[in-house]
């Protein structure tokens, strides 16, 4: 039995699909086998795919089934290396400065000078922070295709060899090397550079049976018959021309749902009166209560 951390919990496709399900993430056999890889070879994953088909939910399973650190650096446009590998703490710094700015002497100014960036004073960020640890760490670059193309290029530094550049103190390399999962709506195309260097694995919304099977894993209490009504609802729903089609997390929060109503059978007078849990947009609503409502599902 491989210790809690291992990457030998990953040793194969199997091994990662079983290690992943006692955490109650239901990988298929594709997405066992990319994460088996990506831990044998050290390799970041980049994962796309339509908002809400669990791509995030992947490195979190990933975290708890390897018992490690989940570090999360949740991109957005604008973000700069401050925000995402390291900045100093000025106010700390000039706090220090004036402590010691009533020296007068030259070699006492060096000193304060050389002072200034000493660790206590960095502020790490997600980055490098991942970088740094010890422990064992899956850091997760969520929403990756948000990042301007500028700060897209600093990850090809950290990615490409695990280490990063702070010129008051030099290179710092990976003390350990994190299991590494991208994820990306896309919204924009990302660089050759980048993909090249990151594993690719595209999930997309789960069949009905699989989908099922994650209702049935992550609803306690639920019947086979009520999770299979889900199912075949949720996949009616998708097949609808809506701006937004329900995510599996909302597909979960719409099984609770019913499960706290106590039903045992879906009809289309509750169908209509709780798609609000599904449906985000009132013109899907409309849409869905027209072609689902009337009908028994």
């Amino acid at each position: 039995m491989a210790e809690p951390g291992s990457t030998e919990l990953f040793a194969s496709t199997e091994a990662a699909q079983e290690a992943l399900r006692a955490v109650d993430y239901l990988a298929d056999r594709k997405i066992a086998s990319l994460v088996h890889l990506g831990s044998r070879l050290q390799k970041p994953i980049l994962v796309e795919g339509p908002a809400g088909t669990g791509k995030t939910e992947l490195a979190k399973s990933v975290a708890r089934a390897t018992d490690a650190r989940l570090i999360r650096l949740q991109c957005y446009e604008g973000l700069d290396e401050a925000k995402a590998l390291y900045e100093w703490d000025y106010r700390r710094q000039l706090l220090h400065i004036e402590i010691r700015g009533q020296r007068e002497h030259s070699g006492d100014a060096v000193e304060i000078e050389h002072d200034l960036f000493d660790e206590r004073f960095l502020l790490t960020r997600p980055l490098l922070e991942a970088i740094r640890s010890e422990e064992p760490v899956v850091l997760l670059i969520d929403e990756v295709d948000r990042l301007d193309v500028e700060t897209e290029a600093l990850l090809l530094e950290v990615l490409s060899d695990y280490q990063v550049s702070i010129p008051e103190l030099g290179t710092v390399s990976a003390r350990r090397i994190p299991t590494v999962f991208l994820t990306s709506n896309n919204s924009r195309d990302l660089s050759e550079a980048l993909k090249r260097r990151c594993l690719y694995l595209h999930i997309d919304y789960p069949s009905s049976d699989r989908e099922r099977e994650i209702v049935l894993a992550r609803v306690p209490g639920i019947s086979q018959t009520l999770a299979t009504a889900v199912a075949r609802v949720i996949q009616s729903l998708r097949s609808l021309e809506l701006k937004k089609k329900p995510s599996v997390s909302e597909t979960l929060d719409w099984a609770r749902t019913l499960t706290l109503l106590a039903v045992d059978e879906i009809d289309s007078e509750l169908l209509v009166e709780t798609l609000p849990v599904l449906l985000k947009n009132q013109s899907d609503i409309d849409l869905a209560a027209k072609e689902l409502g009337g009908t028994q599902p």
